[in-house]
């Protein structure tokens, strides 16, 4: 990899160092592809011999131009002294002499995605948006594949990733990802601006997009931001970036197209407590932990006011009370959407100069670049408002390099093809997968399944061979895939009927195959679920059910099976199979989630016993019932059984469910016991606030009045492994506040994985930070300390902790 100073004329494949290598290995060979001795017997020396390999090199090892500068270009005599290009000087003095050489016309021009060329400055034009949900992706425009780059490695749908509850995994497929994006941008097939990921909360289980968020829970999302976002973007010296993530939609979006709503005309009515405790905790978290370069804004209205033309929520929030150092990007088309569907401005130009005004940056479409130019003409822009938005897509496109001359001579400038669907991140896909797959039942026990026993396996169901439905939506082109079927038959003889012609499963034409596949096999493997006709972006679901005749054909199948039934769910949302919970006859039920590219090979690992799961559900598994009356509009969590409101999520419902959040089985068994906690906590008040008595209103103290810093608990927690097996056990760590009223039943405050080996056992050590996740929302949006005992809740392990206000050391009462 060439230094930062040095300027290669060309970029070399990959393949030049295999070929280096091949010719070291074979220097003094007789079968060297250079001669050592002229025709005449004379020698050729070390240097010559070098000379015929470099020319042997430029004529016939594949060399390809390197990526032209995007802006900045060394050759280019009349920019490459512009002040704007001179990486020794700070980046804010570069922006700035940027912005000041352009005009109005040129300025508009770089505010939608598909940002215009300014040939007279030297810079190209870019397209902005891109996709890496999990893995990169060609949803958006800035990423293609072909040629050296067919595909790239798809790891698992981020709601199977979050099962895993590893947040050191998050950041390494953030990690990969980002490896893979920076190889494809050398390569002129990608951006370095990724709209990813999705941070919006899980809250109704009908949500067609929820496969594409970490879950149900704000802690788990936050964690999530964080972790995924550093690994994307890298941990660079100063404020250089990687790649650029965004966490998106902000805010209160979860709802796409439900009975007639749809998310272009829906207005959010949100209290400011679940704004506080809920909506924005995982923004906040990507924003303040995670450092995000941008975050995307919704489609929807909040309180009457759509989210990308809101200052309380994009310059108030986001800029001024957050601090994000980056940009605000509009969901694509969200502008258009507030004038043209919402009606929210009279004229374009309102619609354009409320938008910019609000702290939106960039526009995912042409609205502002066709009328913000006129909207400053009309008086109701000035046009220092545009210089100070554009001033913060160019900061992160200089962070990124872009204004930086010659990418190969750059930090990543070495990544290529072969950093793409390399076997180390294939591999990581496979173990994303494992680590993500949910053992939900094991009556018998049935599993394990044995290669010894179960010698021939009926392999049945409409999701029994797929493989693009193993990546879910935002995908892009996969390294390869390994169906469930392909799984199943590196273990064991297989016989395979589909039983359905899709997940629709809209009749019973294909049952008898299935039927007779199972009287034959000694073992049965039912792979059935949802796919992306069911539940998708813009596709919310009406119930909660299997779809079709899978029920049926599950019932049909047990009748006729002589060996172990297990049923295998794909969905991203929860599906309500009480009936297959309830029947014996099925001794086991697994959800795969949507498991990406090797989700075959990590079923069958976990069928088979060679990976013993660990993963456990992200989000509350609901009965059908749990809809009964309940609009996906209606956007409160906390219950209200006087008007039959049930709730969501298990912070809040308390009524009968399928499967718990949390809820996760293993072919082990794990003890937990806490080892040392303490017992009492002071929390010191500052003392700007001693006197102020809503510091400690309702026996609680506010969050802001509190010295919150590095105040924090830890929790150490012996994790014993009595079983025969090695594995992972999952800590989910529960806290539940001593008041009773506004608070959420139980909440989580801390995770962590741990590896057991068998018959061993392994002591963790928790922190827990008191401000941030011992607190909790008053209904004014007040985050709040509750003085008084907490219940900690490790498994079955439970723990007291009793909080005290402290001035200056003294106990308060």
């Amino acid at each position: 990899m060439s230094s930062t100073n040095q300027k290669p004329l060309f970029y070399i494949n990959p393949s030049f160092f295999y070929i280096q290598s091949y010719l070291s290995h074979n220097w003094n060979n007789k079968y060297s592809l250079f001669p050592t001795k002229m025709s005449g017997g004379s020698s050729i020396n070390k240097s010559t011999s070098t000379l015929f390999i470099f020319l042997f090199l430029f004529l016939f090892v594949s060399i390809q131009a390197a990526r032209p500068p995007f802006a900045c270009d060394q050759k280019d005599r009349a920019t490459k002294n512009f002040p704007f290009c001179q990486t020794n000087l700070p980046i804010g003095d570069r922006v700035r002499d940027l912005i000041g050489r352009l005009t109005l016309q040129e300025k508009v021009k770089l505010l939608g995605n598909n940002a215009a060329a300014v040939p007279r400055l030297g810079i190209k034009g870019y397209e902005w948006w891109s996709e890496a949900l999990h893995g990169v992706s060609n949803v958006g425009p800035g990423t293609k594949f072909g040629g050296e780059f067919p595909g790239a490695t798809s790891f698992p749908q981020v709601i199977t990733t979050a099962a895993s509850f590893n947040a050191s995994l998050w950041e390494e497929i953030g990690r990969v990802v980002s490896d893979e994006a920076r190889a494809m941008y050398n390569g002129e097939m990608g951006g370095l601006t990724y709209w990813s990921p999705n941070v919006n909360i899980l809250r109704d289980p009908r949500w067609g997009r929820g496969q594409e968020t970490p879950g149900e829970d704000p802690v788990v999302a936050a964690v999530y931001a964080e972790r995924y976002v550093r690994g994307l973007q890298g941990n660079e010296e100063g404020d250089r970036l990687k790649v650029a993530a965004c966490c998106k939609h902000y805010t209160a979006y979860d709802l796409d197209n439900w009975s007639g709503v749809d998310r272009f005309h829906f207005n959010a009515k949100v209290s400011k407590q679940d704004i506080e405790d809920t909506f924005d905790v995982p923004f906040r978290s990507c924003v303040k932990e995670g450092k995000v370069a941008s975050i995307m804004c919704s489609y929807n209205q909040v309180n009457g006011v759509p989210t990308c033309a809101d200052p309380q929520l994009l310059r108030k929030t986001i800029r001024g009370g957050w601090g994000l150092n980056g940009y605000i990007v509009s969901d694509c088309d969200s502008v258009g959407v507030f004038y043209d569907s919402q009606h929210y401005t009279s004229t374009p130009e309102e619609a354009a100069a409320a938008a910019i005004k609000a702290g939106l940056d960039l526009d995912c479409g042409p609205f502002l670049s066709q009328h913000a130019e006129n909207a400053v003409h009309i008086g109701i822009l000035k046009e220092a408002a545009i210089d100070t938005n554009l001033a913060n897509t160019v900061a992160v496109q200089m962070r990124l390099g872009m204004f930086d001359g010659e990418p190969s001579s750059q930090q990543y400038g070495h990544l290529g093809p072969r950093d793409v669907c390399s076997p180390a991140h294939q591999e990581l896909a496979v173990e994303a997968a494992r680590q993500g797959i949910v053992l939900l039942k094991n009556h018998g026990p049935a599993l394990p399944l044995s290669p010894r026993r179960h010698r021939t396996v009926a392999v049945i169901g409409p999701n029994s061979n797929v493989t693009v439905t193993m990546i879910g939506n935002y995908a892009g082109v996969a390294c390869g895939y390994t169906s469930p079927l392909q799984g199943i038959s590196k273990y064991a003889k297989t016989i395979h009927e589909k039983g359905c012609g899709d997940v629709a499963c809209t009749d019973d034409k294909l049952f008898a195959g299935a039927v007779n596949a199972a009287r034959q096999a000694d073992a049965t493997v039912l792979v059935m679920g949802l796919d992306q006709s069911i539940e998708a972006e813009f596709r919310d679901r009406t119930g909660l059910l299997l779809p079709g005749f899978q029920q049926e054909l599950i019932s049909e199948v047990l009748k006729a099976s002589r060996g172990p039934v297990v049923l295998v769910l794909m969905s991203g949302g929860p599906v309500d199979v009480t009936f297959a919970n309830n029947d014996p006859r099925i001794g086991g039920i697994v959800w795969a989630g949507y498991p990406g590219q090797a989700g075959g090979a990590a079923i069958a690992d976990v069928l088979f016993g060679a990976h013993n799961p660990g993963g456990k559900l992200p989000m509350t598994w609901y009965p059908q019932e749990y809809l009964n009356n309940l609009p996906m509009t209606t956007m409160d969590m906390r219950s209200n059984l006087a008007k039959g409101y049930p709730g969501r999520s298990y912070r809040f419902y308390k009524g009968p469910l399928v499967y718990p959040f949390g809820h996760g089985l293993s072919y082990t068994k794990f003890i937990t016991t806490i080892f040392e906690a303490p017992k009492t906590l002071a929390i010191p008040i500052d003392g700007r606030h001693t006197s102020n008595s809503s510091t400690t209103t309702n026996k609680s103290i506010r969050v802001t009045h509190a010295k919150c810093s590095k105040l924090s608990i830890q929790i150490h927690i012996d994790v014993k492994n009595v079983g025969a097996k090695d594995g992972s056990h999952t800590l989910l760590v529960f806290s539940k506040p001593p008041v009773d009223v506004w608070v959420p039943h139980k909440q989580l405050v801390a995770f962590q994985k741990v590896y057991v080996p068998a018959r061993s056992k392994q002591r963790v050590a928790i922190n827990i930070h008191v401000c941030k996740y011992l607190s909790v929302v008053d209904k004014a949006g007040v985050r709040r300390i509750p003085i008084g005992e907490h219940s900690i809740h490790i498994g079955d392990a439970k723990h007291s902790l009793s909080l005290e206000a402290s001035v200056l050391g003294v106990i308060k009462s």
